[in-house]
């Protein structure tokens, strides 16, 4: 089972913090929240890669985004040469202002270069690149016809979100669509959307699981001590209050239906110091 990519949540401190949980729930491998593959950024320099590949409990896959397979090289590239053997191409990023400027699900709408980023990576990280899309943007048939160009490449896995982005993450996932797109690839196929916190679903496929697991986390009983935790790693990560205070109420609006956590999520909401945060716990 493996950790899916959720901007703002499943970050380093979050993995270093649950990752205990997270070995006894079955996952063995993370995705990153996306990294910016674009000029005059260095990965490197990125929070979510500073611990290297070693400095991790389970398996962390960088995930990058973009559309320059130029500057996609030289992020792989990048992070070889700091002992990196595995990176992962968001093609799924729902948000519409990612998805315009032709990043994220917007590389669905341009086949051309969808091509190229595919190629980039997968000369960069031979046996090591995979790569994590919708169904579509606008219709749950798009990633069908991209199926070809996809099946030209020798990815490590394709990771298919049974939504289009149009959907974002409302709505039902489209089995049908899914089955088509597992019956077309001749690359392993891991499973994304409104998933149970298992590692295969019914048809015996790998499973990409993040909404799910962080809403499951929320009816532990010994949530709020890994929520300490969580909050000293995160304070030792950014060296001030704001941020962490920011990341917490992030997670625990995951939670605000929860009935242990909705008059909490109420009074969460309008904390405006860390140290009124840690008193709740």
């Amino acid at each position: 089972m493996i950790l899916a990519p959720l901007r703002g949540v499943t970050v380093r401190s979050f993995r270093e913090a649950f990752s205990s949980v997270m070995e006894e729930m079955g996952f063995t491998e993370a995705i990153t929240p996306f990294i910016s593959a674009m000029k005059g950024i260095d990965p490197l320099s990125d929070r979510e890669l500073k611990n290297g590949p070693q400095g991790e409990a389970i398996a962390v896959t960088p995930q990058f985004i973009g559309k320059d397979p130029d500057e996609l090289r030289r992020a792989l590239r990048r992070i070889k040469d700091a002992g990196w053997e595995r990176a992962d191409l968001n093609g799924g990023c729902p948000f519409p202002m990612v998805r315009r400027k032709g990043r994220g699900s917007g590389l669905l709408k341009t086949p051309e270069n969808l091509s190229r980023m595919l190629e980039a990576g997968c000369e960069e990280m031979p046996g090591g690149f995979s790569l994590k899309v919708r169904l579509g943007v606008d219709e749950p048939s798009e990633l069908e016809k991209l199926m070809p160009i996809i099946n030209n490449f020798p990815l490590r896995f394709l990771t298919v979100h049974a939504r289009t982005a149009r959907q974002m993450y409302e709505g039902e996932c489209n089995k049908e669509a899914l089955e088509r797109i597992c019956a077309l690839s001749k690359v392993r196929v891991v499973v994304n959307g409104d998933l149970p916190v298992v590692p295969f679903d019914g048809a015996n496929r790998e499973t990409m699981v993040g909404r799910s697991f962080i809403r499951l986390l929320g009816k532990r009983v010994d949530i709020k001590e890994f929520l300490a935790k969580y909050v000293e790693l995160s304070r030792q990560e950014f060296g001030c209050d704001r941020p962490v205070l920011g990341r917490m109420k992030e997670l625990i609006a995951y939670w605000r239906e929860i009935p242990q956590w909705s008059r909490l999520w109420n009074v969460v909401k309008i904390c405006r110091t860390l140290d009124e945060f840690k008193s709740l716990l």
